[in-house]
């Protein structure tokens, strides 16, 4: 081996340092080794549909953040996850795109979630409290980039701050929608007309077809056993019916349009709503009229 070599894999003269400047050179090659092997994956969450797609900002936006910290606190995100039209206070592991993540996490030991912000994970303090401590419970780290700290900290002033803060979001969105409904609400004394809002689903096009076809499947048992609200989404998907962003519907939207209002169909959709429902028919169970 020549010199060279030699006083490349040479120890460092240790002895010419203090404890404490070995020490802090020795943490900070750990520090950035562990940097470098750190992996996560980004969760992004946008709550309207109106605000979804490849010309709107929520998405680019969210990703840039979570892009921007990863690389300055040394992280590489293996995968990022999006819940397109989910609103925040729907429990986690009620979003398609959430409970995805939850499952590739458990199985592949990434232990760290990044998102924009704590509002992203949740808008309702409950369920941002319920799901931290489920993902605290099995050992999965989640970062709000907006502050590190939120979910870090387990101090009693932490765990305050995080509670407020989201207590702070959720009463944000109660104003928004407060104010929006009276806007809405004025509009429509002046024009006679409904304005924006949600539209239920009896009024989106084929509305009436997949309340029929999701109380249908509720109404309906399989095996003896009447299907959950997560059945009747994955059933409405396999059929075609599908969300505006494209994605399965979530139990929070088969329940409302359970709970909507039997509406007639119009006569030229009869055929299609037949059509439709023909592999339904086949596979539900025949019951005498009583």
């Amino acid at each position: 081996m020549s010199a060279l070599s030699e006083l490349d894999f040479r120890p460092f003269p240790r002895q010419n340092l203090s404890n404490a400047e070995a020490n802090d050179i020795n943490y900070g090659r750990q520090t950035m080794d562990s940097k470098a092997l750190r992996q996560a994956v980004a969760y992004l969450r946008t709550s309207s549909a109106a605000n979804v797609g490849a010309d709107k900002d929520s998405e680019r936006r969210q990703c840039e953040a979570i892009e921007a910290f990863a690389r300055s606190a040394g992280f590489e995100v293996v995968e990022t996850y999006y819940d397109a039209a989910v609103s925040g206070a729907d429990p986690v592991t009620a979003r398609p795109g959430f409970s995805a993540m939850l499952e590739r996490l458990l199985s592949n030991g990434v232990r760290t979630i990044l998102v924009e912000t704590a509002s992203r994970f949740a808008r309702d303090l409950i369920v941002q409290e319920t799901g931290y401590e489920m993902l605290k419970s099995r050992g999965i780290e989640l970062i709000a980039v907006d502050s590190p700290d939120s979910f870090v900290g387990n101090t009693p002033t932490a765990n305050l701050i995080r509670q407020v803060l989201g207590a702070v979001s959720e009463f944000e969105k109660a104003m928004l929608v407060e104010k929006l409904k009276g806007a809405r609400e004025r509009k429509r004394r002046e024009t006679g007309k409904k304005v924006g809002g949600r539209r239920n689903y009896a009024e989106i096009d084929g509305g009436s077809e997949l309340i029929a076809l999701a109380k249908k499947l509720h109404r309906y048992p399989v095996n003896g056993r009447q299907r959950t609200l997560a059945d009747v989404a994955k059933a409405l998907a396999d059929a075609g019916y599908l969300s505006s962003a494209g994605t399965q519907y979530t139990p929070t939207a088969v329940s409302r349009m359970l709970a909507s209002r039997e509406v007639s169909v119009p006569s030229h959709s009869r055929a299609r709503q037949n059509h439709c429902l023909l592999p339904l028919n086949q596979l539900l169970p025949r019951s005498r009229t009583m």
